[in-house]
């Protein structure tokens, strides 16, 4: 199964996603968005590229979006669980932390910090898939790929520009 993850989408008007990261969407089976996608009009037009979407509310959605998403979720993927967050917290511990947060996952997902990354310790992994839309201090922007199969998951970031 291929997941696609984008996170920090801060979009208020629908079609402005970039054309890549649409595309890429749009060959998955699945996409999991960690949040902040800002409005329910955008949420929709994600909602009606293909694949089912699966979303956590981050911390500018507007009400009315906010309202329909939950804060955190867990997703079963291919013999393994993946835990979804917006906002991990400091760096500092925060592989830790994820790892008490979603106890019986195999990874998670969040967002927040516009920053990609990446970081596995003892069979768990934590995943940013940066901004495909809102780069802020990362150089590029991003978002990720997920591979889930056989209980494994394989995270890749894939640079858009």
């Amino acid at each position: 199964m291929i997941v696609a993850v984008i996170a920090d989408t801060h979009l208020r008007a629908p079609g402005r996603l970039p054309a890549p990261c649409r595309e890429r969407l749009e060959q998955c089976e699945l996409i999991v968005h960690a949040g902040d996608v800002v409005s329910a009009s955008v949420f929709d037009e994600l909602s009606c590229i293909g694949p089912p979407l699966r979303a956590v509310r981050g911390n500018v959605d507007e009400p009315a979006l906010a309202e329909r998403l939950p804060e955190r979720l867990e997703i079963q993927l291919g013999g393994a669980k993946v835990g979804v967050v917006h906002d991990a917290g400091p760096a500092r511990g925060r592989l830790a932390r994820m790892r008490g947060l979603f106890p019986e996952c195999t990874a998670a997902i969040f967002g927040h910090s516009h920053l990609p990354l990446h970081e596995s310790q003892a069979g768990f992994q934590i995943f940013n898939p940066g901004s495909p839309t809102a780069r802020r201090r990362a150089p590029r922007h991003t978002m990720g790929l997920l591979s889930a199969g056989g209980g494994r998951l394989e995270f890749e970031l894939i640079a858009l520009d």
